[in-house]
């Protein structure tokens, strides 16, 4: 949040970031309100991500891929505990029964 700040500052995108800090204030408001989720929720970095990537001139398409780079370390962990204990199940919907699909560029997609 700090660096997308200074960032925000540097590109001229101050309020473009309040609007972001705004949503981050006022979304756990809403979230009571409207669904009636009672425990406190927090931003994670991803609220901002997006606003740094954008800043930057990182292509859309490469956020997704970024947001799955930052996890696979965790995700690898995961996978190693599961395959280390043996049978128990952590996480039931690992498995995936869709079939391999080409990639295909977003311009391209319907």
């Amino acid at each position: 949040k700090d660096y997308a700040r200074t960032l925000a500052k540097k590109m001229g995108q101050e309020e473009r970031f309040g609007l972001i800090e705004s949503i981050e204030r006022l979304g756990p408001e809403l979230m009571r309100d409207v669904r009636g989720i009672k425990k406190p929720i927090c931003a994670n970095i991803d609220l901002y991500s997006g606003f740094v990537y954008a800043m930057l001139g990182i292509p859309e398409e490469l956020y997704t891929p970024f947001f799955a780079l930052a996890r696979l370390a965790g995700w690898a962990a995961h996978r190693m505990e599961e395959l280390y204990v043996a049978g128990r199940i952590i996480r039931p919907a690992y498995n995936s029964y869709l079939k391999n699909r080409i990639y295909m560029p977003l311009r391209e997609r319907s």
